[in-house]
């Protein structure tokens, strides 16, 4: 077991407390163990609420979707709230009764699915009669879930509906086409759209669940009021109405790596909007990067720190030529994208565009200046408390230790790990990671520069 950062233990009052919690304050273990249906289960013990958040996650996420049928995994995992199997001396129950269920209990139970992964999240009090009917409910939920095709049929067009109204903001448009051109054919750029809804049906749902929801695929993630042994009961519990296998898990098939760009791009969408959408940036890195940190201070610098960020201040502050401008990193099991995004005037979108460039290259070429290096650092370790001082938050941080297979020390040590980033560790992994020659530009409603 290893040591996190606090939680101050004094009744309701510590939640309040939590936002200004220093890292020099006693720490919270993490605990870890693997059940015998090959699940792992992370623990953070924490009694100053009689509340617990779990999540589950399984390798199912939108990386796993045939390109026909992109949005499989998301809307498989949506689809187990719209009802449950009769199982036993249990009933069915369709969506509505579900929703009465859980107001009754006064939990919450969902799930989702993103690039990577396939998410169950249950949040409950720990009164012992309000948990153990909380718990069951959610693993009829997770083993048993109905898919009912009525209900299918009238979500989907629902969603195209959305999908529709979605396609009429420039926003959208300019993000579907960035993807696509910085993933190219992997999955991280594959896109929900009325044609590959068409492509799904009910029983494509339930063999996406029997292939990825399983006990020996699950990593689970505990935050509260339970001891380790609770722990233990309710994550099993979740689980046991899954197929419990008695061998190794069944093997996936291998996801390709997200390709290099092999040369700039320019592409002009056209579209009638009163300011213009820009988008450029490239493949980034895999969370698993040793670059990580030093990657996380360079673009709280470079542009992920709102108004005070270098490309805000070239951009915006000496050139107004837009609200702001702003740069992040998506990284996960694959490399997700290196972003940097504007809006502006549709007549200035050229010039915006170019300045924002000519930034990124010189940030990439000469790295951050001592100032700007220290001021990072001070904002990151200063605002690390904001990033645990909830149940949920705290819960968010372990599942990212569970899921990218970090150190346990991982949160107790992140300060430490920001303050010995330096400025040539910043450039060089900068230099390492970004090519701005070769970068791939998304101008929706204006007509882009050329790339040079």
């Amino acid at each position: 077991m290893t040591r996190l950062l606090p939680v101050l233990r004094a009744g309701l009052a510590a939640v309040a407390c939590l936002a200004t919690a220093s890292a020099s304050l006693a720490a919270l273990p993490i605990q870890k163990w693997q059940q015998a249906s090959g699940a792992t289960v992370y623990l953070v013990e924490s009694h100053a609420i009689p509340m617990v958040d779990v999540q589950i996650d399984v390798d199912g996420g939108g990386r796993r979707d045939p390109a026909a049928q992109a949005g499989l995994a998301s809307l498989t995992a949506s689809m187990t709230g719209k009802g449950v199997l009769a199982a036993g001396n249990e009933p069915a129950l369709d969506e509505n009764q579900l929703g009465e269920a859980w107001a009754d209990l006064g939990a919450g139970f969902g799930g989702d699915a993103g690039s990577d992964r396939m998410s169950f999240s249950l949040r409950s009090l720990t009164d012992p009669a309000l948990l153990e009917r909380a718990v069951h409910l959610a693993a009829r939920q997770i083993g048993e879930p109905s898919f009912p095709s009525d209900v299918w049929l009238r979500d989907r067009q629902r969603i195209a509906a959305s999908i529709r109204e979605a396609n009429t903001r420039p926003g959208t448009v300019a993000g579907r086409a960035y993807r696509q051109a910085v993933y190219g054919g992997h999955p991280y750029g594959y896109e929900t759209t009325e044609a590959t809804l068409a492509a799904i049906e009910v029983d494509d749902m339930r063999r996406f669940h029997r292939a990825h929801v399983l006990p020996c695929r699950a990593k689970a993630s505990v935050v509260g009021n339970v001891t380790r042994a609770q722990a233990d009961a309710i994550v099993a519990e979740l689980l046991s109405r899954l197929p419990q296998g008695t061998g190794a898990c069944p093997v996936l098939p291998p996801v390709a790596d997200v390709p290099p760009l092999a040369a700039p791009a320019a592409i002009a969408v056209p579209f009638q909007s009163a300011q213009a959408h820009v988008l450029f940036g490239q493949p980034g890195f895999r969370r698993s990067d040793p670059d990580f940190f030093p990657l996380l201070v360079g673009n709280y610098i470079l542009g992920g720190s709102g108004l005070v960020s270098r490309l805000s201040d070239e951009v915006r502050e000496k050139r107004g030529l837009s609200y702001g401008a702003s740069s992040s990193f998506s990284p996960g099991l694959h490399a997700g994208a290196f972003t940097v995004g504007l809006q502006t005037r549709p007549d200035q979108a050229a010039q915006a565009t170019q300045v924002a460039r000519e930034t990124v290259a010189r940030f990439v070429a000469e790295g951050p200046s001592a100032a700007e290096l220290k001021a990072a650092k001070d904002n990151l370790v200063g605002g690390f408390a904001l990033r645990i001082d909830s149940n949920r938050k705290l819960l968010d941080n372990v599942a990212s230790i569970a899921w990218n297979e970090l150190p346990l020390d991982y949160l107790d040590t992140w300060t430490a790990q920001v303050e010995r980033v330096t400025a040539e560790q910043v450039r060089a992994a900068m230099a390492r990671k970004l090519q701005p020659e070769r970068m791939v530009t998304i101008t929706v409603g204006a007509t882009p520069p050329a790339v040079r």
